[in-house]
Formats: structure tokens, sequence, C-alpha cells
């Protein structure tokens, strides 16, 4: 699963990484800057950052709720830069193909299942007392979606099927009625998510909550992200040709539509992110299709890569580094290293530190795997 570069691979996109790696920041405690500049400054204005470094209740949005589909968006831009179509292949030309997706699949399920209980007593024994719903599983889901359309479909068949998922997803929460319905259809115990997964979901839920927040369901409208992330990298290999800038301003421009479609059905059916509601997937969309126009126009087009390496670093070894926030105690290592340092300081400064020093660990970690690329894919 480690393998160093040799050098003959095509160059990495370096916004893909960036964006990637930016998204991943807020996981590895950047979350907490905010808080950290409250307590130093006083001002309310970083309350209201604050703010978006939570997951939203129920219904509505924060810009933490992004971080999840940005990253199967992502999945889905990676496959776009050069997809494939393998149907016309024999089939013993295919089977290769089958057996990576296959083993790419279930291997982030079982790291997403170890990354449930990285913390607190380890993984149960018994069977039925494990999570099996995970970040990495859906990714993995996702990205299986979106790979076996791109390897054997046209674009056109491809976009139909994103729309038949977000439309019908739509109908099956809203009209179809939920046996023995308990409350409202979109509420946590009234919902078809949650019907499913308390009778098909083996294990437990997120918190023993009536629904897993990756239940499974939700991940039927989830692999929308991802084709819709096809899409995006197909326009961004267009750039060579087409020009970068003019691919740049279309990205942008599909994302302020994506946007306004779905808070204009936000109304109807609203923006929810543990039901992953057709309306919360265009909306993360937009926001995706928007980051990932600006990260393509100031790290590629422009060649700003230094200013964006530490995003870089991340996004490159990002499902290392996102296993490692689990399972490694990346808070006690940066206390040893810069404890001192932290609490030489005043104290309305020593929160501030404390982020930095956290950031800074994993950072070095990360530079060093980089210079010496090595690169952690699954």
């Amino acid at each position: 699963m480690t393998t160093p570069d040799t050098g003959k691979k095509k160059q990495r996109l370096a916004s893909l990484d960036a964006l990637r790696g930016m998204d991943m920041f807020w996981i590895l405690g950047g979350q907490s800057i905010f808080a950290a500049l409250f307590v130093l400054t006083g001002w309310q204005g970083w309350k209201a950052f604050e703010a978006h470094t939570v997951h939203s209740q129920w219904h509505g949005f924060t810009f933490y709720d992004l971080i999840f589909p940005l990253f199967i968006f992502l999945s889905g831009v990676a496959m776009g830069l050069s997809p494939k179509r393998i149907d016309h292949l024999p089939l013993a030309e295919r089977k290769p193909f089958y057996h990576k997706a296959v083993k790419r699949l279930l291997l982030l399920s079982a790291l997403g299942v170890l990354y449930n209980h990285g913390w607190g007593t380890g993984m149960p024994m018994a069977f039925d007392e494990i999570r099996y719903a995970s970040v990495l599983g859906r990714i993995a889901i996702a990205w299986f979606i979106a790979a076996m359309l791109v390897w054997h479909t046209s674009l056109r068949t491809q976009a139909i099927v994103a729309v038949a998922i977000l439309l019908g997803y739509w109908l099956w929460l809203t009209v179809l009625p939920v046996p023995g319905g308990h409350g409202s259809p979109l509420s946590p115990e009234g919902s078809w998510n949650a019907w499913v997964d308390q009778h098909l979901l083996p294990g437990i839920t997120y918190q023993n909550r009536p629904l897993d927040p990756e239940g499974l369901l939700s991940n039927i409208p989830a692999a929308a992200n991802a084709i819709l992330g096809v899409f995006a990298g197909q326009l961004i290999a267009r750039g060579a040709t087409q020009g970068q800038w003019r691919v740049a301003a279309q990205l942008f421009a599909a994302g302020l539509v994506s946007l306004a479609l779905g808070w204009g059905w936000d109304s109807v059916f609203p923006v929810n992110k543990e039901l992953w509601t057709s309306s919360f997937v265009l909306v993360t969309v937009g926001w995706s299709a928007i980051l990932l126009a600006v990260f393509y126009s100031v790290v590629d087009i422009l060649g700003q890569r230094k200013a964006a390496y530490p995003f870089v670093i991340i996004g490159a070894n990002s499902i290392i580094i996102y296993l490692a926030s689990s399972l490694v105690n990346w808070g006690y290592i940066a206390n040893s290293v810069f404890g001192g340092v932290v609490r030489s300081v005043s104290e309305p400064w020593q929160p501030l530190f404390a982020v930095v020093a956290l950031l800074t660990v994993q950072l070095l970690v990360l530079h060093w795997m980089y210079k010496r690329k090595i690169f952690v894919s699954v």
C-alpha cells in the first residue's frame, strides 16, 4: 500500500492535493483555531466562525458539513481527469480493474471500521457491538459506484444516473410511507434512513442514534457527489485545449448554479447532512466546484504552489493522516515536543500556541513523507 514515487507517473494535479489538504486541515486540528483566537482577542466575530466548525444539528448547513462531501467530490474529480472506458475490453482484460475496485472498496471499508474504534476501549469482540458504517466506507461506496459508471457508460448516461439518484431519493424519502411510521418522514426517528439502519445495518449506529450519519440508505445520494465530481475532473482535463481560465470560470459558474438549485430545493426537501438529502448534495457540490475553481486558479494557473504547500502535503497523504487522527495521540506528541514553549507564553496565547503545535507535528511528518515521495494510497 505504501509505494515510493518512481518519477514515471504523470504529475499530480497540485490544486487537487491542495484542496484535499485544506479539507483535511480542519479535521487535523484547524477547527480549534477560531476558539483560540476568541480567547486571545475576545472578538465576537471569531464565535461566528467557530459556529461553522461543528456539524448542523439536523436541517441546515455549516461549512464543517462540507468536509466529508468535498472529499467524495474530489475522488470523482481524480477519476474524471483520466477517465477509462473498459466495457469494450474482453473480460480477461477487465478483471484487473474489477479486482482493484473491489479491493479498494473492502479495504477502505475495513479501515473505516478501524478508525471508528481508534480511541476508547478498542474494537468490541462481539460483532453486533461494532460500528460498521464509516466515513471511509461511504467514500469507498461512492467511489465504487462512480467508477463502475465511468468504466461502462457515457457522460450522458452518468448525468442521467445522477439526476435519477437525486430525484428518486427525494421521492423515496418524502412520498413512500415508512413502515410503521413514527413521526415526520424527515425526522431522526421517522425517516426511511432510520428504518433501514434499524432493520438492515449490522452492529450499532453512531452514538446509538436511530439512524447512522453514514448509514446504508444515504450512501445512494452520496454517489452523486462523486459522479458530479467526475464531470468537474473531465472539464479540468480539457483545460489545455479550452483554456484554463475559461475552465475555471465554468467551474465557478457551475458551482453557483448548483448552490442556487440546492437552496431552492431546500424549501421542500431540506438541506440535511445526516439524511444526505438531494438538496444537501447540490449545495455541497456547489461549494466544492467553487473551491475547486479557486484552488485551480491560484495553485495551477497562477502557479502559487509554494503558498499552498502545507495543504498539498496533507492532501498527498490524506488517507494516512486521516487514520492517524484517530489512531495516533498527536496531542500527546505535540505536548511532549512543544509543551514547554506553550506554557512559557502568557495564558491568553496558550490555546493558539497549542493548536499551532498540534498542527506542526503533523505537518513535519507529512513534509518528511512528501520530500521522500512516499504517498500512501488505497
